[in-house]
């Protein structure tokens, strides 16, 4: 049985530009202490008058859990940027101890040393960590005026980032580049993402982004128009798929199975809906699902899973998801297979638009119950020199909770 009342074997220490003349009172104290310091070369170089044996963590940085494990039960200290739990390493060595064997002492975090220095109000400001991310995560928060605090990997970063604000129709906005924050060499810089970025650039760096041009919104109600997928025509049309995540109904933390993903655009839409959501996309189609996760990386959610694979053969193996919408595939077999699987409360959400499928829903809906609706719409289309009302294929919806 573990002893929860010993005292923590590992520090966890959040350093900053500053190094020694930043640390707090109880991080000198475990330094003092240590029988061991880890950490990458660039914070291990900023310590002074410190004892205890140094060693450099590896890269890849998964390689360095088992190195620092085979120390447990010695006093060893940690480094990690600034607030090792704000986009630092501090969760990725947690999750593998119990909450009785480490404790962190964090300083200043490059988030909050940025928004000080450019006066913002931290509360509304968007921030990512894209230094092993790729920018695409920004996508969600492009809109004229937001604001977004961004760590990047180096000045190269920066200048991508520019060029990538420039080609989504947003080069006027305004990058605060904030270099080596904290610590002696600080400099701050200002520049159109649109110009010629410095060449000078140092690491560590953040941005300061302040959004600004006419490039699209995506627009935070689903329905988000269909030409922001990339598609074949094997996509739910923006009006029922307003209808459907409605009906799916996503909730912060919560997993969907995609099935007969097509273009991907309901599992998008649902990851669109919260950064916790999750979703897994089944395709039977390599080319559709190709497709389906570029347009989840040009949207900003490229945590979209994705099995090539028909269901029900093809069903992802992990853990139950909250809801499930079936696009493609529907059959007999199909809605068996996820009725012995599937928990109860699970929200399943079928669309049909062949005259067999609807009549498979028309049984289910007798058998289960739930909702069903038949969704026809129209668009306006010329007719002679006047309009008319063309008419779509109609779509019949079933939803139910098992």
């Amino acid at each position: 049985m573990d002893d929860i009342n010993s005292p923590p074997w590992l520090t966890i220490v959040g350093i900053g530009e500053d190094g020694m003349d930043g640390l707090s009172a109880a991080s000198h104290a475990a330094l003092a202490a240590a029988d061991l310091v880890m950490g990458p070369a660039r914070h291990l170089a900023l310590l002074g008058g410190i004892s205890a044996p140094m060693v450099e963590w590896p890269v890849p940085f998964a390689d360095g859990i088992a190195r620092l494990l085979a120390h447990r039960g010695r006093p060893v200290v940690m480094l990690a940027s600034g607030d090792p739990f704000w986009f630092g390493s501090g969760s990725s060595i947690a999750r593998h101890l119990a909450v009785h064997e480490w404790c962190a002492h964090p300083a200043p975090s490059t988030f909050g040393l940025a928004a000080a220095r450019l006066g913002w109000a931290i509360q509304d400001v968007a921030c990512l960590g894209l230094h092993a991310a790729p920018l695409d995560r920004l996508r969600p928060h492009l809109a004229p005026g937001a604001r977004a605090l961004v760590l990047l990997r180096d000045g190269a970063a920066v200048a991508g980032l520019g060029a990538w604000l420039s080609a989504r129709g947003f080069g006027a906005s305004r990058l605060h580049v904030l270099e080596s924050l904290g610590g002696p060499r600080e400099r701050i810089r200002s520049i159109e993402a649109g110009a010629t970025i410095p060449a000078d650039i140092v690491h560590p760096v953040a941005v300061g982004l302040e959004v600004a041009g006419d490039g699209p919104v995506l627009t935070v109600a689903s329905g988000r128009p269909d030409a922001l997928f990339d598609h074949d025509g094997q996509i739910t049309k923006a009006p029922v798929r307003a209808l459907t995540l409605s009906a799916l109904a996503p909730r912060p933390g919560e997993y969907l199975w995609d099935i007969g993903a097509g273009s991907g655009s309901i599992a998008i839409e649902w990851l669109l809906a919260h950064p916790t959501n999750r979703a897994c996309a089944v395709e039977a189609d390599p080319a559709r699902a190709d497709r389906a996760r570029a347009n989840a990386r040009a949207l900003g959610v490229d945590r979209l899973e994705l099995m090539i694979g028909r269901a029900p053969d093809m069903l992802p193996d992990g853990p139950m998801p909250q809801a499930v919408f079936i696009g493609g595939g529907l059959s007999q077999a199909l809605l068996e297979r996820l009725e012995a699987l599937l928990p109860p409360g699970t929200r399943l959400v079928a669309n049909a638009v062949t005259l067999e499928s609807e009549a498979l829903l028309a049984l289910w809906h007798g058998r289960r119950g739930g909702s069903l609706l038949r969704i026809e719409l129209a668009d306006a289309a010329p007719l002679g020199n006047r309009h008319g009302w063309r008419s779509r294929y109609p779509v019949v919806q079933w939803s139910v909770t098992l």
